[in-house]
């Protein structure tokens, strides 16, 4: 089975010089901001995102070497991710985030605001010091489009008139945003051609909503100790995702239990037994399979490298956490 660890390792060493340089970024000035910053930087993710940028970056630059701009880029996106997670904690009153303790359970929703708002101010300083305003505006837009996410998903709580499109929607705002903008940023840099960038802004695109596809099916699949989290939480708190929406169409009764919040006992054994029973589960894995195929087509516009078959290899990635 593919790993991170096994895919990442053309740019290990990159993405250990961009932990580094992130915990000095951040903790220079405020020790409170500086524990923050070393507990979240060391709280053991994937780094995707900055990954992304590394192998998008290099597969642009090809016999060229990767200029500070390139990096900074990758360190700028995985600032912007973090600083998300932190506000998302806070919304969702979190008290643990792969199975580590959240800043605001750390510190306390005070600080961990703050934390976050302070790593997008530190994020735009940092964008409008490369001196590029179309990679400004690429990246700012990601900002906005977090925080439409989740002004999204609080306004539409326990909302059974949810589309698939909405839901899709909020998917983009909430995780692809990010991985498209940041892809296409570093297609920038690299002076590719519009046509280039497009495609690589359309990978990221289709990847990112496979990624929170497979996020989604993997809420109502995975046990409680290894989710760190209770299985089912999204639609016990009333975030509605692809498979209660599919389940939904089958058997209007979890509708109607959604509907009263799970407010009478045993509603929410029934709606997560209703979504587990359903073609829910499995058509959400074809509809996060027909996104990953569509990234891996947008692939087709870069010559055969290491770095771009490691991006073709990351569909298959996002996709085998399924199985």
């Amino acid at each position: 089975m593919i790993t991170s660890t096994s895919l990442f390792a053309t740019v290990d060493d990159d993405l250990r010089l961009l932990t580094d340089n992130l915990k000095r970024l951040v903790g220079a000035r405020h020790p409170i901001l500086g524990a923050a910053a070393e507990h979240l930087f060391d709280a053991g993710g994937k780094r995707i995102r900055p990954a992304i940028v590394l192998l998008v970056s290099r597969a642009t630059l090809l016999d060229r070497d990767l200029t500070p701009r390139h990096r900074r880029l990758a360190e700028i996106t995985e600032m912007i991710h973090t600083a998300s997670l932190v506000h998302d904690d806070v919304v969702d009153e979190a008290e643990l985030r792969r199975n580590v303790p959240t800043v605001n359970n750390l510190f306390d929703n005070r600080i961990a605001v703050l934390a976050g708002d302070f790593l997008f101010a530190q994020s735009s300083w940092y964008l409008a010091n490369l001196d590029n305003l179309d990679v400004v505006k690429l990246l700012s837009k990601v900002i906005r489009d977090f925080a439409e996410g989740e002004i999204l998903q609080g306004i539409n709580r326990f909302d059974t008139s949810l589309t698939l499109e909405a839901y899709l929607e909020k998917s983009y705002y909430k995780t692809a945003s990010l991985i498209a903008n940041s892809a296409k940023a570093a297609a920038v840099l690299s002076e590719t051609s519009p046509e280039v960038r497009g495609h690589l802004y359309a990978y990221g695109r289709d990847l990112g909503l496979a990624f929170q596809i497979v996020d989604d099916i993997l809420d109502f699949t995975t046990p409680t100790e290894v989710l760190g989290k209770p299985a089912g939480s999204d639609l016990i708190s009333g975030n509605l995702t692809a498979p209660a929406l599919f389940a939904m169409e089958e058997n209007p009764y979890l509708e109607t239990l959604i509907e009263r919040e799970f407010s009478e006992a045993g509603d929410i054994e029934k709606a997560l037994s209703i979504v587990n029973q359903s073609q829910g589960i499995e058509r959400s894995r074809e509809l996060a399979s027909h996104h990953g195929k569509l990234a891996f087509q947008h692939l087709n516009c870069l010559k055969p490298s290491t770095s771009s078959q490691i991006l073709k290899d990351l569909v298959d990635y996002v996709l085998s956490r399924l199985y």
